[in-house]
């Protein structure tokens, strides 16, 4: 786990990477009917502005109400840091994606009066996928990696 705003920062940039890549390599080949190698080489041309969307998004709103929300269930220095880790995992998934689901649906299939129909479809799609990768995948991977990179003392 980040202990400095620094270390925070790298945290969130690397999880930002990793959730997203994924998310759009989701949402690709969603849209074209199943998963293929061309989703995997698309989803590096959507990497760049949805990352940056999701680091700004991470860094200055849902990271913060996320972990209110979290400490709402988990008391950080009390409960077990598994528990802790969960929960601030679930709240993000659960700020994060409605947000960059809206993103997405504005940018890909358009402002228009299908947008919240489109919107609150996109985020029923996306929430299960987001869920099970960030918890299951991301987070562990992310952390394993991070706590090889910034190792406690």
């Amino acid at each position: 786990m980040p202990k400095t705003k620094f270390q925070d920062v790298i945290f969130t940039i690397m999880m930002v990477l990793v959730m997203v890549y994924a998310m759009v390599v989701y949402n690709i080949s969603m849209d074209m009917g199943g998963v293929t190698g061309k989703a995997f080489v698309l989803a590096f041309g959507e990497l760049w502005l949805m990352g940056l969307v999701a680091f700004v998004l991470e860094m200055f709103l849902a990271g913060p109400l996320a972990k209110k929300l979290a400490f709402r269930f988990v008391t950080p220095g009390e409960d077990k840091l598994i528990f802790v880790i969960l929960a601030i995992s679930a709240m993000t998934v659960c700020v994060m994606c409605p947000m960059m689901s809206f993103v997405a649906t504005a940018l890909f299939k358009g402002v228009n009066a299908s947008l919240i129909p489109n919107w609150i479809q996109t985020t029923a799609l996306n929430f299960p996928m987001a869920l099970c990768w960030q918890i299951f995948f991301a987070g562990p991977l992310v952390r394993m990696i991070f706590g090889k990179m910034f190792p406690e003392k």
